[in-house]
């Protein structure tokens, strides 16, 4: 995978944050690593990331109550949950709040990693079609707008994306 895809890991487990973000950055992905929910939300208003490994089970803010601010507050944003205390009630309910894919502690690397690269073109799929959606519009108000009409289409077309 590309170094760069921006990953955001969020577990309470310290050790094991380290120690997973550490093997993530070894295979070229530009990790941050936090250690709260409400901190993994304050740093995604911040900066921009393309995926997020979320631990499901944390004091304060859990992983679903993350994964739904994610995904609420960053349209293409992909959020992989990666918990020890996972049930089938849990997967459903983080699928249909929008997680990409539901994991289990242990992790296989491999297939941590494969999950992340399907995350990941999924992400890219879903912006070109979005940025393609934008240019469609774009194209349309060009044929029969004036020039400041075409600027307050852009502008609105900018506001959405938002």
């Amino acid at each position: 995978m590309a170094d760069t895809i921006k990953l955001l890991i969020v577990d309470d487990e310290t050790k094991f944050l380290e120690s997973i973000a550490r093997r993530l950055e070894l295979r070229g992905l530009d990790v941050t690593a936090v250690s709260s929910g409400r901190e993994a939300v304050d740093t995604a208003k911040t900066r921009k990331f393309d995926l997020a490994l979320l631990d499901l089970k944390m004091p304060g803010m859990d992983g679903k109550q993350v994964l739904e601010i994610l995904k609420r507050e960053h349209k293409f944003l992909e959020v992989i949950i990666l918990t020890g205390h996972g049930s089938v009630d849990s997967a459903v309910e983080c699928t249909r709040l929008g997680a990409f894919g539901y994991l289990p502690k242990p992790y296989d690397l491999d297939n941590l990693l494969e999950v992340l690269r399907q995350a990941y073109e999924a992400r890219l799929k879903k912006k070109f079609e979005s940025d393609q959606e934008r240019m469609n519009k774009l194209a349309e108000l060009a044929a029969g707008s004036s020039a400041l009409g075409i600027l307050r289409a852009m502008r609105e077309l900018d506001d959405d994306e938002r």
